[in-house]
């Protein structure tokens, strides 16, 4: 780890014994320092498209409210895809395509998540349904955000669907990870509760500005 290994290291001598799953706690960090190097990649980039491509005043767009939510977007996917799909030692620079059989995917709905509430711990259905769905409700609210003007609910849904389709084909082609059908239903899902979180904030501030416009 580049960041957090001091810190890792002490959490881990702490409670490393103490804590169920605490593989979790690594994978977090893992994927939190990888997030943090190429976030800084982002920022990069992203400051040199403003300031070359666009012409456009630096500390005035990098600290827009839009471009905050950009960030932080790019931030919560490049860390959902390292959580996902580049776990533990593997990255973009050390994974190869392994030839595998379609039949290894887990196409019928449900069925493995069902199987999951007949195991010893409930630890793996708890964190394999609710966990999904959670990890994809900022991404419903991100896409509808930053669609701006061209929101809809489908394109937001779209954009949702879309990654949750290139996490679960990464995984199959990279072999870190089991690809299910599942896992999309429910990251589908997780989508739709963003958005419509989106939708109902949208309406609170749109009337309460329209309140405020109306007593002036």
């Amino acid at each position: 780890m580049f960041f957090l290994q001091p810190l890792f290291d002490q959490i881990e001598a702490r409670f490393g014994e103490v804590i169920n799953h605490f593989y979790l706690i690594e994978l977090i960090f893992y994927s939190l320092d990888r997030t943090i190097l190429y976030f800084i990649i982002w920022i990069s980039l992203r400051m040199m498209y403003l300031f070359f491509v666009k012409k456009a005043d630096i500390k005035e767009n990098l600290f827009s409210k839009h471009e905050w939510v950009l960030n932080i977007f790019v931030f919560y996917v490049l860390l959902l895809v390292h959580l996902t799909v580049f776990r533990e030692q593997t990255s973009i620079l050390n994974v190869s395509i392994h030839r595998r059989s379609l039949s290894e995917i887990n196409w019928h709905p449900l069925v493995h998540t069902i199987k999951l509430t007949h195991g010893t711990s409930l630890f793996s259905y708890y964190y394999n349904f609710y966990g999904n769905i959670l990890w994809f409700i900022p991404m419903g609210f991100g896409a509808a955000y930053l669609l701006k003007e061209r929101y809809s609910f489908l394109k937001a849904l779209g954009i949702g669907f879309s990654v949750s389709i290139l996490i679960e084909t990464m995984q199959f082609l990279f072999d870190t990870g089991i690809s299910d059908i599942d896992d999309v239903l429910f990251n589908t899902a997780g989508t739709i509760i963003g958005i419509l979180l989106f939708s109902v904030l949208d309406r609170i501030i749109k009337r309460r500005k329209r309140k405020t416009l109306s007593h002036e």
